[in-house]
């Protein structure tokens, strides 16, 4: 059924009782294997530079807006610039285990009042790429996002040619939407982006199939999964996710 107004028009779906929604703020969330913190350069910075600095070329950093820190000392600038910004708000991720920074992600283009919120500047480095810590980090996130703060809509945005990130996206279960043809220019070039969204109406399932992933027991002794997000997703589908609390 679509809603009509007075004029016989279609119009969209009531939402009664909806309220602006609290912005972002500089939290600590704790999952297994991971923590995140707001960015504190005096505490972070050191450790992240030299995460970042461990990977073999600069190719994590072709589709940011910046290119690889050529030393600790620019690295610091921009996470003491970065650590001011509230939007895009920048938290750390900390592998539990080891105690140390291994790379920051961000919640950006807040929109309150339509409770939307976009996932973005993710800088992973090779300490955290492929593991349980890369995807909690993004769980972690998430969860804030839909059931502390009540968003309706979660947002992933990319080029339309890292391939690598429009991969991640739709393993972590966001919905491509389509690409915006000459949306931005950045580092002197064209970028078409493509956009990825979660829904409220779609996070109970996507949630419960992270639990289920992140459980130590979906892990074998050599670290390699049991079961994948995909398939977890695939698996509720058929059986309806649990009712999330609160």
């Amino acid at each position: 059924m679509v809603d009509l107004n007075a004029y016989s028009q279609p119009v969209g779906e009531p939402l009664p009782g909806w309220t602006t929604r609290p912005a972002p703020a500089k939290v600590a969330l704790d999952g297994l294997y991971c923590r995140l913190e707001p960015l504190d350069p005096e505490r972070h910075a050191d450790e992240l530079y030299a995460a970042y600095a461990s990977a073999p070329d600069g190719r994590n950093w072709t589709y940011l807006p910046d290119e690889p820190f050529e030393s600790a000392d620019a690295y610091r600038r921009w996470a003491a610039a970065a650590a001011r910004s509230a939007d895009p708000l920048h938290y750390t991720v900390i592998d539990r285990a080891a105690g140390r920074a291994v790379g920051t992600l961000s919640l950006m283009r807040h929109n309150p009042e339509s409770g939307v919120v976009e996932v973005g500047y993710v800088v992973f480095s090779p300490l955290l790429q492929r593991t349980p810590i890369s995807t909690e980090a993004q769980y972690l996130l998430m969860t804030y996002a839909f059931d502390q703060l009540g968003y309706r809509r979660y947002e992933w945005k990319c080029d339309a040619l890292n391939a690598p990130s429009r991969k991640a996206a739709e393993r972590l279960g966001f919905t491509f939407e389509g690409v915006f043809r000459q949306a931005l220019v950045y580092k002197g070039r064209n970028r078409d982006t493509a956009w990825y969204s979660i829904v409220d109406g779609e996070w109970p399932l996507v949630h419960e199939a992270f639990r289920a992933w992140l459980a130590p027991e979906n892990f074998q002794e050599d670290g390699k999964q049991k079961r994948s997000l995909h398939e977890l997703r695939e698996a509720l589908r058929e059986t309806g996710p649990e009712p999330l609390a609160g």
